[in-house]
């Protein structure tokens, strides 16, 4: 559903949010490991989150990435819009580009009623949610 860009996006907003309560900054390093993502491509999308200023970041040696009081309100699909695009929430599901309501697809009155279920799940669900229950072990971000 998502690319794998946008997984590592979603793990990782979450993974900052959680360890940010006490106004800590993580280091890609930290995150690439909490997320179990490889480093490197942790670091690209923590770079494109911070230019869309999802996240924070400050350099130096106190520095890392984190969110603001208000960032941490940022919906899962905000960050699906800014990792992806609009295509999971518009798109057909065959992946055609003729499909539309005047000319459907075999899928496409059963795909828009998934994708207006997806697009509504994630814009009602923010980053902060899941704090309490990745704290008490209940959820994981790793494998």
């Amino acid at each position: 559903m998502f690319s794998k860009a946008c997984e590592y996006a979603i793990r990782a907003m979450i993974y900052i949010a959680q360890k940010g309560n006490a106004g800590h900054k993580v280091g890609v390093k930290e995150v690439a490991e909490g997320i179990d993502s490889p480093e490197h491509f942790v670091a690209k999308i923590l770079q494109q989150l911070s230019r869309k200023n999802l996240v924070q970041s400050l350099k130096g040696p106190n520095g890392g990435f984190f969110m603001e009081a208000d960032a941490l309100q940022t919906s899962l699909a905000d960050i699906v819009l800014a990792v992806d695009g609009d295509g999971l929430f518009t798109q057909c599901g065959l992946g055609l580009k003729y499909c539309s309501e005047k000319n459907p697809c075999p899928i496409h009155e059963q795909y828009k009623a998934i994708r207006c279920l997806t697009k509504d799940m994630l814009e009602r669900t923010k980053v902060s949610e899941f704090n309490e229950l990745l704290n008490k072990g209940v959820l994981h971000l790793r494998k």
